[in-house]
């Protein structure tokens, strides 16, 4: 049996989360995005030959239309890597990027490739939740056991608050610390070392002069996060997924635009091109769940990456659980005894946004600036997943 090496991600970025629907990114397509982050990622690491770059895995939860035709391989040529570098594009729905970043790290520890670059990257301004024309299979409705797989995320959410109790109170309590969370960070620039900043372009028509005006400008920061949010304006919310529940808007994640990019590398790579790795790639695990229930994913998920990196809960030192929802994330947090001060220290998806197939992406790239920044040692990121998975993988700093 080939023993495993070590997979080492040499460069990290994302691009802000825009508000989909109205948001920064509005008009902006997911692969010229996703090229900015690739190219961003590429700027870190000078030394690095493209050439070397053997492939690239892409997560996105809906590739269709803009997001379609194979977006990896699309970004790939117009960011203006060589036309040796493939592309794939791989769907786990939310934890679509960091399955993406699993199935690069294992072809490198697996001795296939010595450089790869994985990423994801979603806009769902402009391909809807469920995709442009969604069609379940007729069997998902005819048979009661099956009918989870069409259950709308928020109707999970409230089935999750239920079962494991999780107050209304106690989740608009979450959703405003989130906000205040991500809120301190950006004021403390905690993100600029992740960050690919984005120049974005509007034009309208100027009807006097009969010409169309362009206006640019460059994106730095995450649009979510409100200065505004109070315990009291979430309070008065609404739920909005079933009429007597307890999930809201508010204590819900955004739907939003993004993407992000990793390259990673062997210790072959690191010696060759005098690479500096940033952290180094331990362990993945998947499962699933009832999918009227899918939130509570990581509960099954956490365990089996931990097992898997011989590691213990209390070893990972930040932890970034995607926040689909207060309800879940306070369920996962309550079933496993989360330390609620490791999980998501700068906000989380009810702020910052959840550009699905990016997120795992996205959110990777923050714990291993983290773990640098904060010079800890291990970090985890993980999420639920639609139709009843759970995610989970494990980084530590090099």
């Amino acid at each position: 049996m080939t023993q495993l090496q070590d997979a080492y991600i040499v460069a990290a970025t994302r691009t802000p989360i825009g508000k989909s629907g109205r948001g920064y990114f509005r008009n902006t397509r997911p692969d010229d995005l996703l090229v900015a982050a690739v190219k961003h990622a590429m700027s870190q690491v000078p030394s690095l030959d493209p050439k070397a770059i053997e492939d690239s895995i892409i997560g996105c939860s809906f590739p269709e239309g803009e997001q379609g035709m194979n977006m990896a391989r699309v970004a790939m040529v117009l960011a203006g890597l060589p036309h040796s570098v493939g592309g794939a594009t791989v769907n786990r729905f939310c934890a679509s990027g960091l399955t993406a970043i699993q199935m690069a790290a294992d072809r490198i520890r697996t001795g296939q490739a010595d450089v790869l670059i994985a990423g994801g990257a979603e806009s769902m301004s402009l391909v809807p939740m469920t995709g442009n024309k969604p069609s379940f299979n007729p069997e998902v409705f005819a048979r009661d056991e099956n009918i989870g797989l069409a259950y709308g995320m928020g109707m999970t959410a409230e089935k999750v608050a239920a079962q494991w109790k999780v107050s209304r109170e106690d989740q608009d309590a979450f959703a405003l610390q989130s906000h205040q969370r991500a809120l301190a960070a950006i004021a403390a620039g905690e993100f600029a070392d992740e960050m690919t900043p984005v120049t974005v372009t509007s034009r309208t028509p100027d009807l006097a002069s009969g010409e169309v005006v362009a206006k640019s400008r460059t994106v730095e920061i995450d649009e979510g996060p409100r200065v505004d949010t109070t315990l009291e304006g979430l309070g008065k919310l609404r739920p909005v997924f079933a009429a007597k529940g307890s999930v809201t808007a508010g204590n819900s994640s955004q739907t939003s635009d993004g993407a992000g990019a990793l390259i990673l590398a062997s210790e072959k790579a690191v010696k060759t091109f005098g690479l500096t790795p940033l952290a180094r790639f331990v362990s993945f695990a998947a499962r699933g769940v009832p999918p009227h229930i899918m939130g509570i994913g990581p509960i099954e998920a956490i365990p089996a990456a931990l097992r898997y990196a011989g590691l213990s809960q209390e070893q990972m030192d930040w932890i970034e659980l995607n926040e689909a929802f207060a309800a879940q994330s306070l369920a996962v947090m309550n079933e496993l005894k989360l330390d609620p001060a490791k999980v998501n220290p700068m906000g989380g998806a009810i702020a910052l946004g959840h550009p699905l197939g990016a997120t795992g992406a996205i959110r990777a790239a923050t714990t291993i600036h983290a773990l640098r920044r904060k010079n800890l040692k291990y970090g985890m990121v993980t999420m639920c997943v639609g139709m009843g998975q759970g995610a989970a993988g494990i980084f530590e700093r090099v």
